[in-house]
This record gives structure tokens, C-alpha cells and sequence, in this order.
């Protein structure tokens, strides 16, 4: 298991972590696996989506805020309620399959840091697991 550090630069912002959980696939030589991901926020989450069209993160992002505004009659007593309501609907992990070494996505797929109470420096925990017998 890996403990990493994500830098998040705004309050709400979807980072391509794609290369960094590849990398960490790679080093750990598994040809044949699976690579769990977590994050271990109330406020934070991941996401697989597109990765070729920047536009698709501007939208989905355009479309939480419009969804689920930072202002809303909310009652918890940080001020971050929606950031917890948008965690909750992306999830806090994600299974990606590994064959030949190499992570498998769609053609377009990428995986996706989700910050929604940034600012912050937020953890990515990953486990990569064998299905080789060897």
C-alpha cells in the first residue's frame, strides 16, 4: 500500500491522476492485477471519465455548482455542505483492472482527483494486487 500526496490548487477542481496511478502500476511490475484507489476525505472523491476534451471537466464541474451550490440553506457549521454532498455522488474509489502492465481504460478514459473543499494537500491511498499466481 502507497500513501500519496495530491496538491489541489482550488475549491473545486478535477485533477488527471492517470499518470501517477500508471506509474505506480509499473513500478510494482504486476502483469496481470488490479489497482485500488481511495481517498481518505469527507470532501474529496475520484472519478473515471474522458481525458481527451478539457471541456468535459468545465462541465461536469459548471453542472455540480448549478446542481449543488455552496449556499443553500444548509445546516452543518463548516460552510462545506456542498462539498460533502459532491464527494458522496463521485465515490471515494475506484477499481481499475491492469493487464500486460498497463492500466485498462476506454480509449478516452482517464482517472480523475476530484477536489470540492480546496484548496488542500489531500491523500490518495493505493494498493495494487496480483492476479499472477507466481
Amino acid at each position: 500500500m502507497e500513501q500519496l500526496s495530491i496538491q489541489t490548487s482550488s475549491r473545486d477542481e478535477l485533477i488527471d491522476i492517470t499518470h501517477i496511478i500508471s506509474q505506480h502500476v509499473q513500478k510494482s511490475g504486476i502483469i496481470s492485477g488490479l489497482v485500488f484507489c481511495f481517498v481518505p476525505h469527507t470532501t474529496a472523491a475520484l472519478t473515471i471519465n474522458e481525458n481527451a476534451d478539457p471541456d468535459v471537466k468545465r462541465d461536469l464541474l459548471y453542472k455540480l455548482k448549478k446542481e449543488i451550490p455552496h449556499e443553500d440553506g444548509y445546516l452543518h457549521a463548516e460552510g462545506n455542505s456542498d462539498s460533502h454532498l459532491k464527494a458522496s455522488l463521485f465515490g471515494f474509489s475506484e477499481q481499475i483492472l491492469i493487464e500486460k502492465g498497463q492500466l485498462v481504460l476506454g480509449q478516452w478514459q482517464g482517472i480523475y482527483f476530484c477536489e470540492f473543499d480546496g484548496p488542500r494537500n489531500r491523500n490518495l491511498i493505493l494498493k495494487v494486487q496480483s492476479f499472477d499466481k507466481n
